[in-house]
């Protein structure tokens, strides 16, 4: 099976720290996802909390279950998802092989 998208060590932590306090249901994953890629801006990388759906690649990332919508793994394939906590910023990256 496919796992498009790796998550870094300090992104799982801080991932598996909303879950537990912004009150993610059970039964529910990381939904790893694609936004725009039309224009200038190209295309963004989106996160969020999600049930698995049909068409869907699921599968277990250091821990977090991942969601995936099956037609937009040639976009993810390689990506990583990181967290980046400093004094400038704090938030999640994505690093992408195709951007660097």
């Amino acid at each position: 099976m496919i796992e498009p998208v790796t998550i870094s060590e300090k992104a799982a932590l801080e991932i598996k720290h909303l879950m537990e306090n912004k009150n993610i249901p059970e039964g529910y994953g990381l939904r790893i996802g694609v936004k725009g890629g039309g224009g200038c801006g190209g295309m963004g990388f989106i996160l969020g909390f999600d049930k698995p759906k049909d068409g869907d690649i699921t599968y277990k990332e250091k821990g977090i279950e991942v969601h995936v919508e099956k037609r937009q793994t040639m976009y993810l394939i390689g990506l990583e998802v990181d967290f980046h906590d400093g004094a400038d910023a704090r938030g999640f990256t994505f690093v992408h092989p195709d951007q660097t």
